[in-house]
């Protein structure tokens, strides 16, 4: 068994690197891009935790994983002890090691981070929660006394799994609504399998549906059944059904050929499985230089997707510079590590088309950083008499996403902001009708998936309350 190393030794150990695949390999394959790691370097990199008390990184994290505990049993190496430790406030282990931003988060929060040395904290939840996996380690739950109470939750992302688990370990009926054939929310349609392997989010779907939440596919609330029918049939209601209508960046052209959502590309790419066609019946068009728009983690996905479907060359074009993009540095290295190009400083005004309505180009114009915005963000200003035109046969728009109307149109007197998003009290996530709570992106916009999940157990925990308050009422 593993020892903790003398303070001294911690503070000057460098944190353990994940390995990956190779660069040529990995872009012309589908396969997860990190490798995980070694029992041997899960271990080294714990030994480096301080055991600080009070442990900052907690406060770091949205889910609340008792960080310290969990390293220390991997020290321990008691790696069961480690995943129950975690699954104790986070169901989603393998999904939050792999895709939550720790380095703006818990990482940041560590102490060590001061040094630039922070713990990999994220590489050892990955790892633990890959070792259960693989050795089938289960959640014992002691058993609940049935409340009686049936909960419905609308969305099957981040933010609807944690809330449903939540509410079931604490004896409440749970049936999960989806409008797609399958469940997982964006873990499924929008993040590549070479960043979150399928297999990944299904293992954590089933490890929910073993609670007794029920998982209804191919119900889109607000056309199928609306939030107030929901309402009638339940005793209280989760909305975390996204943030899911794409946005645009509204110029000339937009409406050619070619000319792609990242949702409708992603989409198509990871739950219809056109990577893998003709195996699976959904072809994708590709094609030989493509404009991706904007410099988020969505848009690290779609230029990364393109690549691994044979573009010739894919363009990632932001406004901004590369210190203003919103996407994880990681994942803004391994963009650039596998050929993608980047043009910062540059903004789409037209695309341009042939006489069949084919994308031939897109005009754009250079730009320059003024005063900061209220994003805090240094604004974009476009430089006079800058225009160019960069050749391009496909666009992918991936600026972001806004509310879709349809399950908000349902909702009588539930209360929405300008943008469309539920307007919800920041701690128990309720908003303005009795009964109906809300959480994810639908509250937000596009954010993170451990934030989803943080909106999950605040509202599974204000749901609880609310449900047995009106349980003693009615007695």
């Amino acid at each position: 068994m593993a020892e903790m190393i003398p303070i001294k030794e911690r503070m000057s150990r460098s944190p353990r690197p994940m390995p990956e695949q190779e660069v040529k390999e990995r872009v012309r394959n589908f396969d997860e891009v990190p490798l995980g790691y070694s029992k041997e370097d899960a271990i080294y990199e714990a030994q480096r935790c301080l055991q600080c008390d009070p442990p900052s990184c907690v406060n770091g994290c949205p889910a609340e994983v008792r960080i310290p505990e969990f390293i220390r049993k991997i020290v321990d190496e008691d790696f069961a002890g480690a995943y129950l430790e975690i699954l104790k406030t986070n169901s989603l282990p393998a999904v939050c090691g792999r895709v939550c931003p720790q380095e703006t988060q818990c990482q940041m929060a560590c102490v060590l981070s001061k040094r630039g040395k922070p713990i990999a904290i994220g590489n050892l939840e990955r790892f633990v929660a890959d070792w259960a996996m693989k050795h089938n380690v289960e959640e014992k739950h002691e058993k609940v006394k049935k409340s009686g109470k049936r909960v419905a939750v609308v969305g099957s992302g981040p933010a609807g799994l944690t809330c449903a688990a939540d509410l079931a370990k604490m004896g409440h009926d749970v049936t999960i609504f989806e409008a797609l054939h399958k469940a997982g929310g964006v873990l499924t349609y929008g993040i590549p399998e070479f960043r979150l392997p399928k297999r990944i989010v299904k293992h954590e779907l089933e490890k929910i549906k073993k609670l007794g939440v029920e998982i209804k596919t191919d119900i889109v609330i607000g056309l199928t059944k609306g939030v107030d029918e929901l309402r009638d049939e339940f005793d209280a209601v989760f909305l975390a059904n996204g943030a899911g209508a794409p946005q645009f960046l509204n110029i000339p052209g937009e409406n050619l050929n070619d000319v792609y959502s990242a949702n409708e590309f992603l989409t198509r790419c990871n739950l219809m499985s056109a990577y893998r066609f003709p195996e699976f019946d959904t072809p994708i068009k590709i094609g030989k230089k493509i404009a991706v728009i904007g410099a988020g983690n969505v848009a690290m996905d779609v230029a990364r997707t393109a690549l691994r479907l044979g573009a010739g060359e894919v363009h990632v074009v932001y406004r901004r510079t590369r210190e203003e993009a919103p996407a994880r540095l990681e994942e803004i290295v391994r963009a650039e590590e596998e050929g993608v190009q980047f043009d910062f400083l540059t903004l789409p005004v037209r695309v341009l088309g042939d006489a069949k309505g084919n994308v031939v180009g897109m005009e754009c114009v250079k730009m320059k950083l003024g005063e900061p915005d209220e994003s805090g963000r240094r604004k974009p200003i476009a430089i006079e008499g800058s225009n160019f035109i960069m050749q391009v046969d496909m666009v992918i728009n991936a600026i972001g996403t806004t509310a879709n109307p349809i399950v908000s149109r349902s909702a009588t007197d539930v209360r929405t902001d300008k943008r469309g998003y539920f307007i919800v009290d920041d701690e128990t996530c309720a908003t303005s009708k009795k009964g109906i709570f809300a959480g994810g992106d639908i509250i937000r916009g596009s954010a993170t998936v451990i934030l989803a999940i943080g909106d999950g157990k605040r509202a599974a925990k204000a749901i609880d309350k609310y449900l047995s308050e009106q349980g003693s009422k009615d007695h």
